[in-house]
């Protein structure tokens, strides 16, 4: 296997990425990062769906559950942590697998993007955090129209830090996409493209990723997704995290789709019924969103099936060998 080979395995959300991660890691002696927003916090286990500890032994894991949830985690913590971890797999002769639906933190990785250094500011940050999300999204589509396009307009968290960014640095927020799709002299530009990756993208069909969300949702409320919220938010804070996890609605809001649902369920400000109806619809928002970013990459081969993976697993590294 050459040095520097890497797959990465994309897709939206509920399409199957960490199944066909774990067959190919396991086929092709592999190890697996976790390249996913909210999988990296300790104690959100069903509503961000990782894997569980059975699978991550036949697998090793990197980056689950390496942060607090009640610290901010970002892309620009992500990066150096998945580049030393593709470098420690890569030493021990084995093939790593980066795996996720997070765009920003799959590109800034393998792309080597420049993410901006603006520092916090704890003032605007404590002025901006009494407006509502919907005052939120109007302020930052009137600063970056374009930004306001592709950003989660319910998630506050996601539109203080835009606002924070475009406040600091005087410019529109950097859109972290491939190069040969950008266009103005203020987008974000890799600092280096990796031409050595194998991008694998999960294809699904509108109507059957719609059923699959849908029945995902289904299987994480009976495994018992709301007394997991209701763990973070207790003084036992998690079974896992000794309470030193224990975080607020506002903490759970900032985090979206399930946890923002289950919050406002758990405060009465939904019925059960609302709530999975809200929650479906935004997850298949979500889900476009997604597909919206990495249509754009034609570096991404789409697969339909597991034979499809390994086959071209397979080419790839028979390449340069």
């Amino acid at each position: 296997m050459a040095r520097s080979k890497l797959i990465v395995i994309l897709g939206p959300t509920s399409s199957g990425k960490s199944a066909l991660a774990i067959q190919l890691a396991r086929k092709f002696k592999g190890e697996i990062i976790s390249a996913d927003s909210r999988q990296v916090y300790k104690g959100m286990d069903i509503g961000t769906g990782k894997v569980s500890k059975k699978e991550q032994k036949l697998v090793l894991h990197h980056l689950l559950d390496v942060a607090s949830p009640k610290k901010q985690f970002t892309v620009a913590h992500f990066k150096p942590l998945a580049q030393k971890a593709i470098k420690q797999i890569l030493a021990k002769k084995k093939l790593p697998f980066l795996v996720g639906g997070t765009p920003f933190y799959i590109y800034a990785t393998i792309d080597d993007l420049q993410i901006p250094e603006v520092q916090p500011n704890l003032k605007l940050r404590s002025k901006l955090r009494s407006k509502t999300a919907t005052e939120l999204f109007a302020m930052l589509k009137k600063l970056d129209p374009r930004r306001a396009k592709n950003i989660d307009r319910h998630n506050p968290h996601r539109l203080i830090r835009a606002i924070e960014i475009i406040k600091a640095t005087g410019l529109p927020v950097p859109l972290f996409r491939h190069p040969e799709f950008i266009s103005g002299s203020q987008d974000q530009i890799p600092k280096q493209v990796r031409n050595d990756v194998l991008i694998l993208g999960i294809q699904k069909s509108p109507e059957e990723l719609r059923k699959l969300i849908d029945k995902r949702l289904k299987q994480r409320l009976n495994a018992g997704m709301i007394a997991e919220v209701k763990g973070l938010l207790s003084a036992k804070g998690g079974s896992a995290s000794g309470g030193k996890n224990k975080i607020s609605h506002k903490r759970l809001q900032a985090m979206g789709l399930e946890y923002r649902f289950v919050s406002l369920y758990l405060q009465g400000k939904l019925t059960y019924n609302q709530m999975v109806e809200q929650l479906k619809h935004a997850i298949h928002k979500f889900s476009k969103r997604q597909m919206t970013w990495f249509k754009t990459d034609s570096r991404i081969k789409w697969i339909k099936n597991h034979k499809q993976a390994e086959k071209l697993v397979r080419q790839y590294l028979a390449r340069d060998n």
